[in-house]
């Protein structure tokens, strides 16, 4: 009898032990189908994902005009004709300086060769040997425009589909009215789906509100400054600035590099070595001082999740990816914090500040 019993409890300990090892391949092998397809599926995804984006930033005027007592329809109205002015503006500005300064590349090229050619013999005399071919490369301006060329072709690609986004920006701002009346009346538990929503929409609508403003904040001393040291295209390197803030870690070093360049090119080292140092003097003011303290633990994700996230997005989605991948993660995390099962992922994704806060309030 004890023999049948000590069997029993091991054959049951097996069973255990499969179903634990079979829920985690699923869940892998669940996960795995569900890139691949948003993969497979990012010409519909990534104007999806932009519409919703704009939609996020918009709803708070759109709120603000229906609580002044304007009618949905007019408050929807009014944000997106001001959102196609301001993007008609932009574009317009933006789009003739890019347009020139490609039809100057080839001589700014042939000005960068005669000045890496001129820095050998330099170099030389410092005991520095370098490879002719390799300093040219370091000097290949059309190289690095060719790869922020890529990086706005991606987007623009997808702003090509501009009356799908634009249909989708106005459904999802109709649809932004009476959805808290949908989820009260499909949830299960409506008051913490409510709650979860809430959350979500906070911290994204936070983020993105702040992020703008920290570009901003970014672009416009950039943009004053060049435009005083008299350097070509500084609206181009202003908005340049402004849009690859958004990319994390790497974004402030690609729009540094053809500005950097560019002021070698017209105006020699000095200059090129003064706005190298006003890059780094403002991204480290406002990225290190200014942002932290204003945005605090909106973000709540660790340095590491915010790299990996940009590598993770910008291969499923591309450019828009890398540009959204902050925000998408967010998402995940917040989805992931209000789920028991899942919610020790939630806690991997979080940073030491959250870290610290969630075990005071635990230890209270």
């Amino acid at each position: 009898m004890n023999r049948i019993n000590a069997f029993s409890r091991f054959s049951k300990n097996i069973s255990r032990g499969t179903n634990e090892h079979s829920y985690i391949f699923i869940n892998i092998a669940s996960i795995i189908i569900i890139l691949a397809a948003i993969r497979f599926m990012e010409p519909i995804v990534s104007p999806l994902l932009i519409a919703m984006f704009i939609s996020a930033i918009s709803a708070p005027l759109m709120f603000w005009f229906m609580r002044h007592n304007i009618p949905q329809s007019a408050a929807v109205f009014l944000v997106i004709s001001l959102v196609l002015i301001v993007g008609i503006i932009i574009f317009h500005f933006v789009g003739s300086s890019l347009t020139a300064f490609i039809s100057d590349i080839p001589g700014y090229q042939q000005k960068l060769k005669v000045i890496s050619l001129d820095l050998i013999p330099k170099l030389e005399e410092l005991g520095i040997i370098v490879n002719k071919e390799e300093l040219q490369k370091v000097f290949d301006l059309s190289a690095v425009m060719a790869f922020i060329g890529k990086t706005f072709n991606g987007v623009l690609n997808t702003l090509t589909n501009a009356f799908l986004i634009f249909l989708l920006v106005v459904f999802i701002l109709i649809e932004f009215a009476s959805f808290g009346k949908k989820v009260r009346l499909i949830a299960k538990d409506p008051e913490q789906t409510m709650r979860t929503l809430h959350s979500f929409s906070k911290n994204l609508n936070q983020y993105i509100v702040l992020k703008s403003f920290m570009s901003l904040l970014t672009a416009l001393p950039i943009m004053f400054v060049l435009y005083l040291m008299d350097i070509q295209y500084f609206v181009l390197w202003g908005f340049l600035v402004f849009i690859l803030n958004f990319i994390p870690n790497i974004g402030s070093i690609l729009a540094a590099i053809p500005v950097v360049l560019l002021a070698l090119v017209q105006q020699g080292y000095l200059s090129a070595i003064g706005v190298f140092v006003l890059f780094i003097v403002v991204n480290n003011i406002v990225g290190n001082i200014i942002e932290p303290r204003l945005m605090g633990r909106s973000l709540g994700l660790s340095t590491l999740v915010v790299f990996i996230s940009l590598v993770v997005w910008g291969a499923l989605l591309g450019t828009v990816g890398m540009f959204l991948s902050v925000p998408l993660t967010m998402a995940l995390k917040i989805t992931l914090e209000h789920h028991e099962k899942y919610h020790w992922i939630s806690i991997l994704l979080s940073n030491q500040e959250e870290l610290s806060e969630n075990s005071e309030h635990s230890q209270a």
